[in-house]
């Protein structure tokens, strides 16, 4: 199975739809007023209407309330729902249920304890990402890719934390993924994407499979 793209960190709409000509599995929006990724609301319902036949359409929230997360899955037709803060698996399960999206449960990785904790979250998917202390996301950390493998975790794993084209063939390789995530690696400037980083991130990404089926 082809590995995913997701690309995060969406914040016009003239680069939602260079990411998804680009291979984008999915879209992240952030609305989380810390990030400088941030989505404008009104960008993200036009990227909303552009795109959400096209690719799945992410919103990235950080400890935020249950009313502010269902009124932009309804605004912007949001099909997945990223919680990167200290949300519990119950408020994971309320917001499935609230809402009707998907849930990406975003688990900070420092070591084999991370992971063992991440199986309490009974979530659509587990978005791996680099433990900075104090930083929800977002740092351009790596992880331990091997360690991902080993947890042999149930949900499907989506793999983030510092990933550019220069690694992330090593990356899948490493730790088998449904799929990565990407921000930084593909952009000129925090939030703004690069085109010519985007096409040769997808390359990247499907190198080794081109190569095993030929």
């Amino acid at each position: 199975m082809p590995t995913r793209i997701k690309h995060c960190g969406i914040t016009r709409l003239d680069d939602a739809h260079l990411a998804a000509e680009a291979g984008a599995w999915a879209l992240g929006m952030i609305f989380w007023a810390g990030s400088p990724r941030r989505c404008a609301p009104d960008e993200a319902q036009l990227i909303g209407s552009a795109l959400r036949r096209t690719v799945h359409l992410t919103g990235v929230f950080v400890n935020a309330r249950m009313d502010e997360i269902d009124l932009a899955v309804q605004a912007a037709g949001l099909d997945f729902v990223q919680l990167h803060g200290d949300e519990g698996p119950v408020f994971c399960s309320e917001v499935a249920r609230r809402t009707g999206a998907k849930v990406l449960k975003a688990v900070r990785v420092q070591s084999r304890a991370s992971l063992q904790a991440a199986a309490a979250f009974h979530t659509d998917f587990l978005l791996l990402d680099a433990h900075v202390e104090g930083v929800p996301g977002g740092t351009g950390q790596t992880i331990d890719w091997d360690l991902v493998r080993e947890a042999n975790l149930t949900a499907p794993v989506i793999l983030s934390g510092g990933l550019n084209p220069a690694n992330v063939s090593e990356a899948i390789a490493a730790a088998d993924p449904f799929a990565v995530d990407v921000a930084s690696g593909t952009e000129s400037a925090p939030g703004i994407k690069d085109p010519a980083k985007l096409h040769a991130f997808y390359e990247a990404v499907r190198g080794p499979e081109i190569a095993q089926s030929s």
